[in-house]
């Protein structure tokens, strides 16, 4: 028997979420009552045929079915009206519940098409028990204009049973482990079953989960397959059954529920303020910083606004972290008002020890980094920490490889950079060819040359630089051999990063006796 802690998982069902995505939808919630509506038949096509994918209460009334030929339930009531269903839309519905959903708990899954499971394990109490959360979930999802049914258990087996398959209410809460004797008298249907099964158990007289408590195993599975008994086994918690959620559960969470709804942006940022205190005191007690939190605000008119942002290093200040918030929470619209915020943190990262006096000054990257860090957040934040960069060394000796452009984010806080000789401040995407107007002799700079039209007389030069390619990577860049490089200043003050090529060795050609052609690579500050 699995001994596995048993938690409490709610089963929220939504029967009639097509029919009522099509209400909300159209605007048509409040337009009429339930008794006085035309029946309402949503519809879909397949192979060729058109069946009813869904039917209001008023259609069900009239024994119209889902699955049935939509030329069979004609015959039963003309006068219903039609409309395309919407798988794409009622999903769509369904995920913003599921956001909505995490004012109880972040552990929310979606179940199927048409509900989901809620992990409420140690959050109940914020709600008044268990019972009390489940009369305001459904009272609120009634105020939506929401047909729900819930039932809470220690499996999610037993939990979506009972909720589709219960009778009366007081019949869906289920006390820790009590879920055997809850679902005995349910039908086997209530198993979850694949294909035909539950028919043919029926059929054989077994119509309820208790009939198959006293039989062996082994016939079962002989019979109908293992699927049946791990089934059973889940729904009873001698089996786990995982429930991925939405979301990774965060590592740290604070919730605040509001007496009267809020909407002023000086409200909201002292709540995230209030959490942030709460987040950042069990950040330092754990030496943690956070990497990434995620800010919920639950409307009362059921949706949910998420506001996430990011840190470059570690960070626990609950000042620095609530100014990331300032800007993204200005382009967030309260509606009606918010009744209830949320603050995770899904990654955080131990803190560095810092280094102070004396021992900063010994290395400038690790006492610069963090005066950096609150910049480099608004940046990320703005534009994203992809496109913060910065330059890291590369294992190569050539100029245009020696270093990459990486993220900000991703570099060690110190840097080693490997000793080289002088570089120039920027790069030229590809050398350019310069035309030299004195004759040169081999291993001599030019005296005076021309780029881009412009003349430049030659005051001084340093080298040259001799840099060999990497034969075995075979760069077409490269492919004139060997570069002479030479740094050359002229009479303006403005410096130069040329070289020649063609006095040394070549791919293939040792001795190099082509003509010398320059090329500018670079540009000094």
């Amino acid at each position: 028997m699995w001994s596995g802690t048993m938690r409490r998982i709610l089963s929220l069902w939504l029967p009639m979420l097509a029919v009522e995505r099509w209400y909300h939808q159209t605007k048509q919630v409040k337009q009429a009552s339930p008794d006085k509506r035309t029946p309402l038949v949503l519809t879909a096509d397949a192979n060729g045929a058109r069946f009813v994918a869904a039917a209001d209460y008023a259609a069900l009334d009239c024994g119209i079915a889902p699955g049935m030929a939509l030329a069979d339930a004609r015959a039963l009531e003309p006068g219903f009206k039609t409309a395309p269903t919407d798988p794409m839309a009622d999903a769509e519905m369904l995920e913003r519940l599921a956001d909505w959903c995490g004012r109880y708990t972040p552990w929310v899954a979606v179940c199927g098409r048409d509900g989901l499971w809620l992990d409420i394990s140690g959050c109940a109490h914020l709600f008044g028990g268990e019972a009390g959360l489940m009369a305001d979930l459904t009272e609120r999802l009634a105020g939506f204009g929401l047909t729900a049914q819930l039932a809470l258990a220690d499996t999610p087996g037993a939990a979506w049973a009972l909720a589709h398959h219960g009778n009366r209410e007081e019949e869906r809460l289920i006390a820790p482990g009590d879920q055997r004797a809850a679902v005995a008298a349910l039908p086997v249907a209530a198993l979850r079953l694949e294909g035909s099964q539950a028919a043919e158990l029926t059929w054989l007289g077994l119509a309820t989960i208790g009939d198959l408590y006293p039989l062996p195993r082994a016939s079962l599975a002989a019979r109908f397959g293992r699927g049946l008994g791990e089934r059973l086994d889940q729904a009873l918690g001698r089996m786990p059954e995982p429930i991925s959620p939405r979301r990774p559960p965060p590592r740290y969470r604070a919730h605040r529920a509001f007496a009267e709804p809020i909407g002023r942006q000086e409200d909201i940022e002292a709540g995230l303020l209030l959490l942030l205190d709460e987040i950042c005191a069990a950040l330092d007690r754990e030496s943690q910083g956070a990497r990434q939190l995620i800010f919920d605000l639950f409307l009362i008119d059921g949706r949910a606004e998420t506001v996430r942002v990011g840190t470059a290093r570690p960070a626990k200040e609950s000042e620095h972290l609530a100014r990331l918030f300032a800007e993204p929470l200005g382009q967030i619209d309260a509606g009606f008002g918010i009744e209830a915020i949320a603050l995770s943190v899904p990654v955080a990262e131990p803190l560095a020890a810092s280094q102070l006096g004396a021992l900063a000054a010994e290395n400038d990257n690790d006492a610069l980094a963090p005066s950096l860090a609150p910049l480099m957040d608004r940046l990320g934040n703005r534009l994203g920490f992809e496109r913060v960069t910065t330059l890291a060394p590369q294992a190569s000796h050539l100029p245009d490889r020696a270093v990459d452009a990486v993220a900000a984010t991703e570099v060690e806080a110190k840097i080693d950079w490997p000793e080289t000789p002088l570089r120039p401040l920027r790069l030229l995407e590809r050398p350019e060819a310069v035309e030299v107007i004195a004759g040169v002799a081999p291993h001599q700079p030019p005296s005076l040359f021309r780029w881009r039209k412009v003349k430049h007389y030659v005051r001084a030069a340093e080298g040259p630089e001799r840099i060999a390619p990497e034969w075995w990577r075979r760069d077409k860049a490269w492919i004139g051999g060997l570069r002479d490089y030479w740094r050359i200043e002229d009479r303006d003050g403005r410096r130069f990063w040329l070289y020649c090529e063609g006095a040394g060795s070549n791919y293939g050609n040792s001795r190099g006796s082509g003509p010398l052609r320059w090329y500018l690579h670079g540009l000094f500050a």
